[in-house]
């Protein structure tokens, strides 16, 4: 009898584990009862009917998804290589499973599509100066389209930008053209400020001759200072003047 009993017991100890499953804390189980969605599962140890419940795994961490580089026409005519990366997590496990066939995939082909698409009404100035809007743009029409299928995009970064050698040259040429007129107009802002300074220094000096005595006199201490064996410098009319009068008297 007991020889009967053993394999009996065998066979229902292993449908018994057959039916055991677990779940991690981040997985949950979109159960179907014969063929018909009955609910999620989820985490910790569920008990499943074989043959008549089955179960579908899904992992509500976030994803990191990697969209290989597109071939983009600007708007301003321009061909480019642009990738990116996409970070999104399934919030409605049901959803990813029942709505569509298979949600990575889908949300691969999705990015790939709406990259192209944004990123070709974009001159290339703007593609590569308003990273962040760009990226908000992307990321707000990806979760507009992924919600249905229970997906939440929560950020969209373009990694590169490759431009042509073409472009790259031009856009060098250009920059340095930018920074010589810079330099010209601080330039000229500095001549022009010194102009003024040098005007109202003037005018106190008219007004007050004295002054203009005093800073010859420095001028001639700054050159002394120098090691020169001889010094020619011209005397001021009203210092000649000065003397001639004490002679005089």
């Amino acid at each position: 009898m007991f020889q009967v009993m053993t394999p009996i017991i065998i066979i229902a100890v292993v449908i018994l584990f057959s039916c055991l499953h677990i779940l991690k804390e981040y997985e949950r189980g979109v159960i179907l009862t014969l063929g018909r969605f009955t609910g999620v599962k989820g985490p910790g140890l569920i008990f499943l009917i074989p043959g008549i419940q089955q179960m579908f795994r899904v992992s509500t961490r976030v994803v990191v998804l990697d969209v290989p580089p597109q071939d983009i026409i600007t708007r301003d005519n321009i061909s480019v290589k642009v990738n990116a990366v996409v970070y999104f997590r399934v919030v409605i496990p049901q959803n990813a499973i029942l709505n569509v066939e298979d949600f990575m995939y889908a949300t691969s082909q999705l990015a790939q599509t709406t990259l192209r698409s944004v990123l070709g009404q974009q001159e290339l100035d703007d593609l590569l100066t308003n990273r962040d809007k760009i990226n908000q743009n992307l990321q707000e029409i990806l979760d507009q389209h992924t919600e249905p299928w229970g997906i939440k995009v929560s950020s969209v970064e373009v990694k590169n930008v490759d431009i042509p050698q073409e472009m790259q040259r031009a856009m060098a040429k250009q920059a340095e053209a930018e920074r010589e007129r810079r330099a010209k107009i601080i330039h000229a802002e500095g001549e022009l400020q010194a102009a003024e300074k040098l005007s109202e220094a003037a005018a106190i000096i008219g007004k007050q001759p004295a002054t203009l005595q005093l800073r010859y006199l420095q001028t001639l201490t700054e050159i002394a200072t120098d090691k020169n064996s001889t010094t020619i410098f011209p005397l001021p009319m009203d210092l000649i003047n000065l003397f001639i009068e004490k002679k005089n008297n």
